[in-house]
């Protein structure tokens, strides 16, 4: 066995030298997490993301 990377590896995959396992498993499964879309930012969607629920909503019987 060799220290050298595997070639065979995707670049993306190799981390810095040195790296424990454990390490490469949280810097693959951020730049994972990192790819995924995103929501819309901005404007009426994150204003009505914003006000959630109008209070008293989740209690529909205390209304007339």
């Amino acid at each position: 066995m060799t220290d050298q990377p595997d070639p065979t590896e995707a670049p993306a995959t190799q981390g810095p030298a040195g790296e424990t396992p454990a390490q490469k498993a949280l810097r693959l499964k951020n730049a994972k997490l990192d790819a995924r879309p995103k929501p819309p930012r901005g404007g009426r969607f994150q204003r009505e993301q914003a006000a959630g629920i109008a209070a008293g909503a989740n209690r529909p019987w205390t209304h007339k």
